[in-house]
């Protein structure tokens, strides 16, 4: 007991003194966060930033202003015409059986390296996206066929 009251009674007495120390603090109403500086501060306005309303310009604002690239005065670069291999164009299972050679004398090591070689230059992942289903089907061929062959190798 403290002065008449138990622990209890004095630590609620504090609390409240205290609650009320906070609500006169709190009666000014800033629209800053207390203990940052003023560094941290932008400008508002009408509760937007100011770098939020021309965040497409927010690149160029970095850029150097006499290289302005796009100006109206001139086109647009064209792109150019894309133009398919013509390996890709030979989708047949025995053109690409002809470029994968595979004979009776190949190993495992030997049909892995084809395996590599072909998906090197035939893989979809490398050519142009209006070519990729050719290369797809390139790839599926080649690999069928090489699978096959590893089936036929003798079982050492």
């Amino acid at each position: 007991m403290l002065f008449g009251q138990s622990v209890f009674q004095s630590v609620l007495e504090r609390l409240k003194a205290e609650d009320a120390t906070d609500n006169e603090a709190e009666a000014p109403i800033a629209h800053r966060v207390s203990g940052l500086g003023t560094g941290f501060a932008f400008d508002v306005m009408q509760g937007v930033s100011a770098a939020s309303q021309r965040a497409g310009q927010a690149y160029f604002d970095h850029l150097d202003p006499d290289a302005a690239v796009g100006t109206a005065a001139e086109p647009p670069p064209s792109e150019p015409e894309l133009v398919m291999p013509d390996h890709l164009t030979r989708t047949a299972p025995s053109d690409v059986a002809a470029e994968l050679a595979i004979s009776a004398a190949d190993t495992q090591q030997t049909l892995n390296e084809k395996r590599r070689a072909f998906a090197k230059g035939n893989h979809p992942d490398g050519v142009a996206e209006p070519f990729r289903d050719n290369a797809n089907r390139r790839m599926m061929i080649a690999n069928l066929l090489i699978d096959e062959a590893v089936r036929r190798l003798p079982q050492s």
